[in-house]
């Protein structure tokens, strides 16, 4: 099986080695099309999280808008994993543009560790190696092992060619933990479901949801402040990275109420990410999972 995945990945490496990008662009909004249209669990999803986060003030058109709109994000994402392999870092940002940038620089200036927070908002593989290549650092990224072992390999060479490395979730603590003792930075994704044994409650387009607490538990343990980095687009052709004011490290008594405090902000600039670039989230997902019945 793995020698299937690395052929079609060789396969759409020369495919989008050899089309113009108008027409790779086609192609991804033809797959995405085709991706909603024969997935009805995904469709199911996709309304029943648009309905939600929006209280059901959106139509059945726009639903199906944003719907595609999160299947050709999905796709530029792993396609772009394809076209960036044999890149040079120069051409992998070529057509990113930055905002907030003096953000990162001020915490470098100051010999600072930094812990950067995201989600599966737009480009996000694009984002990490663009944040590393554009302030030469080393990010380490918390993430799942593939099921190949080849394609985990490849992309795991990808990754760390632009300076990203991958810790996976099991141990991603103790992971995270040396990486910061190593004056690298880390980069982790806030906006899943987890069981309620392993999260915190936070309020997430008014309903409650399970978050991560990795991030808070790491800010608050080392005095570590959170930044916000997002990536957009609006043609699939240049892309924005938006460094957003950082979370404060909050460190008292009560370090039950600091959690809370700590993961309810990184919610609260998820929420106004999605709402600023609804298409461009990954929509497809169970968010809301466990409070379905609370909401």
């Amino acid at each position: 099986m793995d020698y299937i995945y690395l052929s079609l990945y060789k396969l759409f490496g020369f495919i989008l080695w050899i089309l113009p990008r108008n027409i790779t662009i086609k192609l991804m909004c033809g797959l995405a099309w085709f991706a909603y249209s024969i997935s009805a669990k995904h469709r199911q999803i996709i309304n029943a999280n648009l309905d939600l986060a929006f209280n059901k003030t959106l139509n059945d058109k726009e639903k199906m808008k944003i719907g595609i709109s999160a299947f050709t994000n999905l796709i530029d994402t792993t396609f772009g994993i394809i076209e960036r392999d044999g890149m040079s870092k120069e051409e992998v940002i070529k057509n990113v543009t930055f905002e907030g940038e003096e953000i990162v620089e001020g915490y470098q200036n100051k010999c600072k560790k930094i812990i950067f927070i995201t989600g599966h908002q737009g480009n996000w593989e694009l984002l990490s190696q663009s944040i590393a290549i554009k302030f030469d650092l080393t990010l380490v990224g918390v993430g799942r092992k593939i099921d190949s072992d080849v394609m985990d390999k490849i992309l795991k060479n990808n990754r760390e060619r632009f300076n990203v490395e991958m810790i996976y979730k099991q141990g991603a603590m103790k992971g995270c933990i040396k990486a910061l003792s190593q004056n690298k930075a880390v980069g982790i994704l806030v906006d899943q479901a987890l069981s309620r044994s392993q999260s915190i409650d936070v309020t997430l387009f008014n309903h409650k949801a399970t978050h991560t607490p990795i991030a808070s538990i790491l800010s608050r343990k080392f005095g570590i402040d959170l930044v916000p980095a997002f990536i957009s687009t609006k043609d699939y052709k240049n892309y924005h990275v938006k460094i957003y004011p950082p979370i404060q490290s909050i460190k008292t008594e009560n370090q039950e109420d600091d959690l809370a405090k700590l993961t309810q902000a990184q919610a609260d600039i998820m929420e106004e990410v999605i709402r600023k670039y609804p298409n461009e989230w990954f929509w497809m997902h169970k968010r809301w999972k466990g409070f379905e019945d609370e909401s």
